[in-house]
C-alpha cells in the first residue's frame, strides 16, 4: 500500500520558538565527539566502548535555528577554547573519575570512592550541565550495548549480552521508541544509524498478533515523534538525509501512516472500543488472551494522541473518528464520578467488573484527557470537563493518608466504590502528580498561571495536592534499599481511612528528616511485599519531577532526580558494557538483577532525567504535549476539517446522565448491587439509601439488599 504524504504539512510556528532558537544558539557547545566538554562523559566512554563496535562521529553539539552558517571550526576562538577545555578534561578525568567510573560499573560498591565522580562537592553550586551530560552519557553506554549485542533486536538482555525478536523480523521497538531521544541529545551519529535501519531493515508487513496499545504510544508515538522533532528542530542531530527535497524528507511519517493503518483493524467493533491485539498483516483484531478477552480501559483511551496528531498531519478524518469514538463510548457507560473500572468489553463497549485504579490498566485513559483538551490548544472543551469531573473523583473517593507521616496515598477500590479502599500504589500511579500539575497551569510556569483571570483556589489546590503526591512518590524510593523504588507500594493506614475530602492532612518536611523523635519511622507507613520489590527501570517518579521543576521551579525536583539517577547508575549498570539492566530485587544490596532493559528506559526514563537537567527553554510544556511513552507531539489549532465529533449527554447535578426524564442510577451502585430490574421500588430506595450514607465514605458498614434477598454489608 503506497501513501500520499502531503508536502504542504503545516509548519508548527510558535511565539515560543524564536526564544529556544536563541537560547540554543547562544549556549552552544562544541566538541569533537559531540557533547559538552565535561569528563563524566569522555570518562564514561573512553572505559566502556567497545572499539570492535564502529564508532560514528557526533555532529556539534547545537541547536541552533538555522544551519546556514560558518562551520564549526571555522569560528572565532573555537580551537583555542578547546584546547584550554581538552587540557582541564584531561586533568579532571585523569585525576578523580576513572577509577570510580569504573567501580561504580563493576560492581564495587564497598569502595569509598566510588561515587566522587556523581557527588556535588559540599558547599557549592549544583552544574546542571555536567549533571545533564552525565545522562546523556549513562544513554550511549545503554545504547551502544544494545547496538553492539542485540542491534535491531525488539528485547535486549544486556547481562547475557543477547538480543530477542517480538515478531518474526522486528518492531524497531528498541529502535525506533529511543529516536527522539536520540535527537534530543543531538546524538547525530547513532541517530543516522537507526535512521539506516528503519529505511532499510523496518517493515510492518507481518503475519503476528501485536498488542494495539504498546505498537501505538511506543512504535507509532516514536515516529510522529521523530517527524515533528525532525521538521520543527532541524538543527537536533541534524541530517541530510530528511532535508526538504530529499528522498527520505518523509520517512518517518510514511512509516507511521503504514503502521496505523494496520492498526485501525483493532477499532473494527461494533462499539468502536478496540481490540486488545491486531494482526500486522491482516489488520485484523484480536481480543486479549487474558481477561476474559476484555480489552483494558488505558490501552482503549489512550490511542488518541497519537492517531489525532497523524490526522491533522495527514488530513485524514478516520483517524481522528476511530480515535474519540472511544471516549464516547466510555463517557456514554455514565460511571459515577468519572471513575472507570479497569476493564471493558471491546464488542459491547461497557465495562466489566468494578476495579477502579489509577495503576495499570487505568493510569493513561485519565492521563491523555487533560492532555487532549491541550493538545488541540485548548478547542475541545469537553475532555477538560473529562479530566475535571475525574480529578474531583479521585478526590473524593480514592485520596487517603498514611498512619504515621501522613503521606498522600492515592489508592485503589477494588470491588467499586461502595467498597473498601485499598492502600496500594503501583509506580505507574507516579504520572499522576506531574498531570496534576499540568493540568492545573495547563504547561505554564506557576508564577504565570497565578497571575491569570481564571487562577481559583481549585488550581491552588491541585498543585499542593501534586506537591504531596510527589512527596510520597518520592518517598519510594528512600524507602529501598537501593533507593530505587518497587514495582508496587502498600501503605498502613488508620481505620477507617482518614480521606482527603475529609480535610487533607501535612506530612512531613520534604528532607524526610525528624519524626516524633525518630528519623526513620516514617518508613513504617511504607509496606513494601517480597514480590513487589522488582525495580523495572520506570519513568514515572521521574516525570512528575520533570513537570513539578518546570512548573514550580523548585530546585528540590531536580535535587531529586539526581539522587534517582545516582541510584540507577550504582546498582542497575552492568560489566562489561552492557549497559542497565532491570532488577528482581531492588530491596537488598547488592541487588539482584534481572537481565532485561526496557525499551522505555531509553525512551522515557533517560529522556526525562535529560530534560529534567536541562534549560526549562528546551521543550517548553506550554508549546508541546508529551504522550504516555515520553514522545514528543506539537499543540495545534484544529483545522483541515478536524472537530469535536460528538457531544456528551444531558447529566443532573450529580453528574448522572439523564434518560426518559428522569436521572440514571450511578453504573458502580447498580453493578454492586446485581439489580436487574431498575424501575423496583424497593431496589431504588436501597441504592439511594447508600448513595446518601456512604458520602461520608469510611464510617462505617451500610446495608444493602441483594436480588435473592440476603443481606449484603458495603464498606464506605
Amino acid at each position: 500500500m503506497s501513501f500520499s504524504v502531503p508536502h504542504n504539512a503545516p509548519n508548527f510556528v510558535s511565539d515560543q520558538r524564536a526564544n529556544e532558537n536563541a537560547y540554543w544558539g547562544s549556549a552552544r557547545r562544541t566538541h569533537p565527539n559531540g557533547h559538552a566538554n565535561h569528563g563524566i562523559g569522555n570518562s564514561l566512554n573512553g572505559l566502556f566502548e567497545n572499539k570492535s563496535l564502529p564508532m560514528y562521529k557526533d555532529k556539534p553539539y547545537s541547536y541552533a535555528a538555522s544551519r546556514r552558517q560558518a562551520p564549526w571550526y571555522k569560528r572565532p576562538g573555537v580551537w583555542l577554547a578547546f584546547g584550554v577545555l581538552s587540557l582541564l578534561n584531561f586533568y579532571i578525568f585523569w585525576t578523580f573519575l576513572r577509577p570510580s567510573v569504573r567501580a561504580s560499573i563493576e560492581g564495587d560498591h564497598n569502595s569509598s570512592n566510588t561515587w566522587n565522580w556523581l557527588e556535588k562537592p559540599s558547599g557549592t553550586i549544583a552544574d546542571w550541565d555536567l549533571r545533564r551530560e552525565a545522562v546523556k552519557d549513562a544513554f550511549k553506554l545503554s545504547w551502544d550495548g544494545y547496538a553492539t549485542h542485540a542491534w535491531g533486536m525488539d528485547e535486549y538482555h544486556p547481562i547475557t549480552k543477547s538480543g530477542k525478536q517480538m515478531t518474526p523480523t522486528g518492531m524497531g521497538w528498541i529502535i525506533v521508541d529511543a529516536l527522539d531521544t536520540l535527537m534530543i541529545m543531538n546524538l547525530t551519529s547513532r541517530l543516522s544509524h537507526a535512521r539506516e535501519w528503519i529505511s532499510t531493515s523496518l517493515d510492518y508487513n507481518q503475519d503476528h498478533e501485536v498488542n494495539t496499545f504498546e505498537t501505538t504510544i511506543r512504535m507509532l508515538g516514536g515516529l510522529l515523534s521523530a517527524h515533528y522533532l525532525s521538521t520543527e528542530f532541524p538543527d537536533m542531530a541534524p541530517l541530510s538525509d530528511d532535508d526538504v527535497g530529499k528522498p527520505g524528507e518523509d520517512l518517518y511519517l510514511e512509516k507511521a501512516a503504514d503502521l496505523a493503518d494496520r492498526l485501525l483493524g483493532a477499532f473494527d467493533t461494533q462499539s468502536g472500543v478496540p481490540l486488545a491485539s491486531v494482526n500486522l498483516k491482516t489488520m485484523k483484531g484480536a481480543a486479549s488472551h487474558d481477561d476474559g478477552g476484555a480489552s483494558s480501559t488505558a490501552e482503549a483511551a489512550s490511542l488518541q494522541l497519537e492517531f489525532k496528531y497523524l490526522a491533522m498531519l495527514m488530513g485524514e478524518k478516520l483517524y481522528w473518528q476511530k480515535a474519540e469514538k472511544v471516549i464516547e463510548v466510555f463517557d456514554n457507560n455514565g460511571m459515577q464520578d468519572g471513575l472507570l473500572p479497569i476493564f471493558v468489553h471491546a464488542d459491547q463497549g461497557t465495562f466489566q467488573g468494578y476495579n477502579i485504579r489509577l495503576g495499570s490498566r487505568g493510569d493513561s485513559y485519565y492521563e491523555y484527557l487533560i492532555k487532549q483538551y491541550l493538545q488541540t490548544s485548548k478547542e475541545e472543551p469537553v475532555y477538560l470537563e473529562l479530566w475535571d469531573e475525574a480529578l474531583a473523583g479521585v478526590r473524593k473517593h480514592l485520596i487517603t493518608y498514611s498512619k504515621r507521616a501522613h503521606f498522600t496515598v492515592l489508592g485503589e477500590r477494588q470491588d467499586g466504590l461502595l467498597n473498601k479502599l485499598t492502600p496500594k500504589m503501583d509506580h505507574l500511579v507516579c504520572f499522576m502528580p506531574g498531570t496534576i500539575a499540568l493540568g492545573a497551569t495547563e504547561g505554564r510556569t506557576l508564577v504565570d498561571a497565578r497571575k491569570s483571570t481564571n487562577w481559583t483556589q481549585k488550581q491552588a489546590d491541585e498543585i499542593e495536592l501534586a506537591k504531596e503526591l510527589t512527596k510520597t512518590c518520592w518517598g519510594m524510593y528512600k524507602a529501598m534499599s537501593t533507593g530505587l523504588a518497587p514495582e508496587i507500594t502498600h501503605f498502613e493506614i488508620t481505620d477507617p481511612p482518614q480521606m482527603y475530602r475529609h480535610g487533607p492532612l501535612s506530612s512531613l518536611d520534604t528532607d524526610f528528616s525528624d519524626y516524633h523523635g525518630d528519623s526513620t519511622l516514617w518508613k513504617k507507613d511504607y509496606v513494601i511485599k517480597s514480590q513487589d520489590s522488582h525495580n523495572l527501570q520506570r519513568p514515572e517518579t521521574v516525570e512528575s519531577l520533570f513537570y513539578m521543576w518546570r512548573i514550580t521551579g523548585d530546585v528540590m525536583y531536580r535535587e531529586w532526580g539526581w539522587e534517582m539517577f545516582k541510584s540507577f547508575v550504582k546498582y542497575s549498570g552492568v560489566e562489561d558494557g552492557g549497559g542497565f539492566t532491570s532488577l528482581s530485587n531492588a530491596n537488598k544490596i547488592p541487588p539482584t538483577k534481572k537481565d532485561n532493559m526496557e525499551s522505555f528506559w531509553l525512551a522515557e526514563t533517560l529522556k526525562y532525567f535529560y530534560l529534567l537537567f536541562s534549560p526549562t527553554e528546551v521543550l517548553p510544556l506550554d508549546t508541546i504535549v508529551i504522550n504516555t511513552e515520553a514522545h514528543i507531539f506539537p499543540r495545534f489549532k484544529l483545522q483541515r476539517g478536524l472537530k469535536t465529533g460528538w457531544t456528551r449527554k444531558t447529566r443532573d447535578a450529580n453528574g448522572m446522565i439523564q434518560e426518559e426524564g428522569r436521572g440514571r442510577l450511578p453504573t458502580a451502585v447498580s453493578d454492586v448491587l446485581n439489580i436487574e430490574e431498575k424501575s423496583t421500588v424497593r431496589k431504588l430506595r436501597v441504592v439511594e439509601a447508600i448513595s446518601h450514607a456512604t458520602e461520608d465514605g469510611e464510617l462505617g458498614l451500610v446495608n444493602g439488599i441483594e436480588p435473592n434477598g440476603k443481606a449484603k454489608s458495603f464498606a464506605g
